[in-house]
């Protein structure tokens, strides 16, 4: 592609520039820069792109797209904002690939990331080809990919979009973050259906409030295309926020529920520990599901992978099939099992909202004590700390507060702001988190359960600037087979 061809989506917002090299890529690491690149200038937290103009000539660019001018020699696309720029010709560049998917987006507080497995297991077995962004991976296909954000930056996004296009993937799913949406790295993401799971406090050290948390949540749905369009809106009839929602877009609205009218609702709910039975409804169809997943919340991650796949084409009893096979996503309420007398639960929830739905969840078939490992992480919300500390402390019998990803706080001090919620000082702090979980599972006697909260599928810890190996399930493990030893 031509630099002219290439700025034509920036027609109205640069000054006029002559040159006309050949475009082979587009980058925004410096470090990626090869002969024929375009470097785009992106501020970062800690680096300025800018600064690296320099060295993106050095190593073969013919044009740079920044905010101001810089020191080189080859042309300068001056732009109001490289990142709003970014996205339009990464769009343009690969040939906008949305468009030629089936895109599903997933956003919410919680939810994400068993919604979209639920909904790549549906389709795959309906015989599409998939490709999945998330915060546990990126897959296209069956070839699999390390993830740095729950959702990338614009250019690498429409990266991806471009390889699952090459590979012929049929149907994209795609965690999106509240963060990303505000940050606009999904601009140009051409979603043929928009999923909304739930909305509770988090994040609300980089949003401010409630109302601008769910502000973002609200870009999806407001960027989902005219009336006439093909797109739906998949909402939460029970979450309060989808009214708001639901004002924000001008497409179809398909609501999921258990208490509020709906068009796909869930009856007869049966929750056991061996699993989860409901009567389904949808749109005037009916089958009874039975789940291997336990827990409300899981009701709630079907209905919504439910609508999303019912809108896109797949039947109620394709859908209901698939589903029964589903044992369950990794960290997400997953069972560490080595044949030990007591139950150890891994599950990922990190706000309050999420604790609270496990521990209640296992409170329902719980015959004996309920341990609860909890910590927070550092340079995160910290208005969720108390709240997650009380909850801990009233839905479990035995509270251990512990160290989750510290980064650069002091971890002692994530404590404290974490018993500030608790008048009473049940619960136990245990700093180091591996000896919290073996502790809890050298106390556990017969039919108890512990609940390891915080971490779910990661398998790092981050301390300072130094990242870890650490896995939750790995170190309930090793002590429940020590413990089988002794």
């Amino acid at each position: 592609m031509k630099l002219q061809e290439l700025l034509v989506p920036l027609r109205f917002q640069y000054k006029e520039c002559q040159a006309n090299p050949t475009v082979t890529s587009l980058e925004m690491d410096s470090r990626n820069v090869k002969e024929g690149t375009v470097f785009i200038c992106i501020k970062g937290y800690t680096v300025d792109g800018h600064d690296y103009a320099q060295q993106a000539e050095r190593k073969g660019a013919v044009a740079v797209i920044a905010e101001r001018p810089l020191s080189v020699s080859i042309p300068v696309i001056i732009v109001p904002d490289t990142k709003r720029a970014m996205a339009k010709l990464a769009c343009h560049f690969y040939g906008y690939p949305t468009e030629k998917l089936h895109l599903i987006g997933v956003t919410g507080t919680n939810g994400k990331t068993t919604v979209t497995h639920l909904i790549e297991k549906i389709m795959q077995d309906d015989h599409k080809k998939t490709g999945l962004i998330g915060t546990m991976y990126t897959k296209v296909g069956s070839t699999q990919y390390e993830t740095k954000n729950t959702t990338p930056e614009s250019l690498p996004l429409q990266q991806l979009f471009n390889e699952m296009v090459v590979e012929q993937v049929d149907v994209a799913l795609m965690e999106v973050s509240s963060h990303a949406l505000h940050l606009g790295r999904v601009r140009g993401c051409d979603f043929n259906v928009a999923v909304f799971t739930n909305l509770s406090p988090d994040h609300l050290d980089y949003h401010g409030t409630m109302e601008s948390y769910l502000y973002a949540k609200g870009l999806l749905f407001s960027q989902l295309g005219n009336t006439f369009s093909n797109k739906v809106a998949v909402l939460n009839a029970d979450d309060p926020a989808s009214t708001e929602l639901a004002r924000l877009t001008t497409v179809d609205v398909v609501k999921y529920g258990v208490r509020e009218e709906a068009d796909i609702v869930a009856n007869n709910i049966k929750i056991s520990p061996s699993g989860t039975t409901f009567d389904l409804t949808a749109f005037g169809e009916s089958e009874s599901v039975s789940l291997k997943l336990i827990g409300m919340f899981s009701v709630y991650n079907a209905l919504a992978a439910i609508a999303a796949a019912y809108v896109s084409g797949v039947s109620l009893a394709s859908i209901k099939a698939s589903l029964e096979q589903v044992e369950g996503v990794a960290g997400r309420f997953e069972t560490v099992d080595e044949g030990q007398d007591f139950t150890v639960i891994v599950d990922y929830a990190h706000t309050s909202d999420s604790l609270e739905n496990v521990l209640k969840t296992v409170k329902e078939f719980a015959t004996k004590r309920i341990f609860a490992i909890v910590g927070c992480g550092g340079d995160r919300d910290r208005t969720k700390r108390p709240v997650m500390a009380r909850i801990a402390c009233e839905e479990a019998d035995r509270a251990i507060f512990t160290s989750d990803n510290p980064r650069s706080e002091d971890p002692k001090q994530i404590i404290h702001d974490m018993t500030e919620g608790v008048s009473d000082g049940r619960y136990e702090v245990v700093m180091d988190r591996a000896e919290a979980i073996k502790q809890a599972i050298n106390e556990a006697e017969k039919d108890d359960i512990i609940v390891i909260a915080g971490k779910g599928h990661e398998t790092y810890q981050i301390l300072g600037n130094q990242t870890i190996h650490f896995d939750d399930r790995e170190v309930a493990r090793q002590a429940i087979l020590e413990k089988k030893l002794s």
